[in-house]
């Protein structure tokens, strides 16, 4: 999900040798800053890497990266190669027969997209999520979901929040992730949170039963 500015360094960490899309969430910086680093993958894999993204996050991509959008005499010999794919807050979409079912979340006021995959959902810079959508998460394995630190945030939950919002969804197993510094030390953190909810870290690998 997303390509922020750590993309690369993420790709490297992992060893990630092919990409088949690239799903974005929103258009804040912090979630589409990395797209030029998709190069590499296009190189390797020969082809445009196929970018799913609502109409708004793509006006935004080709404002912000005009240089990957430019076409004939104006485009620039090895800038990246993107295939711009629309996706919107009711339609279930497919990469590589994998169903994603978008998830609309408010970022503070901004509406922007989680994603449910099979049992697995991934939710990051949420606030709030109405009831219509909640009833979308029912039933899952895994949730991953944003707790940006303990106080009240415009347009994040915090980590009551965030807890709060996966007692209502109830999944088996949750991992918290877009957490600031201010959160306070893994080791420490974890011993205080319920059953069934741990900090994600950089790196982390699971595993969610295929339905």
């Amino acid at each position: 999900m997303d390509c922020g500015p750590d993309f690369r360094q993420q790709m490297l960490a992992t060893g990630v040798q092919h990409l088949d899309a690239i799903v974005m969430t929103h258009e804040h910086n912090d979630h589409i800053v990395g797209l030029d680093d998709v190069r590499p993958y296009n190189f390797k894999q020969g082809g445009d890497m196929p970018v799913f993204a609502t109409e708004k996050v793509q006006k935004e991509l080709r404002t912000r990266f005009a240089y990957v959008f430019a076409e004939g005499d104006k485009r620039y010999p090895g800038a990246p190669m993107v295939s711009l794919i629309q996706i919107d807050k009711k339609t279930v979409f497919t990469i590589k027969e994998i169903s994603f079912t978008p998830i609309e979340v408010l970022h503070g006021k901004l509406p922007i997209l989680g994603f449910r995959i099979g049992d697995f959902a991934y939710l990051t810079d949420v606030l709030q999520v109405e009831e219509p959508e909640i009833h979308k998460l029912q039933n899952l394995h895994t949730l991953v979901v944003n707790a940006l630190h303990h106080t009240e945030h415009y347009s994040h939950l915090n980590l009551e929040g965030a807890l709060d919002l996966i007692q209502t969804i109830k999944p088996q197993r949750s991992f918290l992730t877009h957490m600031s510094h201010r959160m306070g030390k893994h080791a420490t953190i974890n011993k205080t949170l319920p059953f069934g909810v741990e900090l994600g870290y950089d790196g982390l690998q699971f595993s969610v039963p295929m339905p």
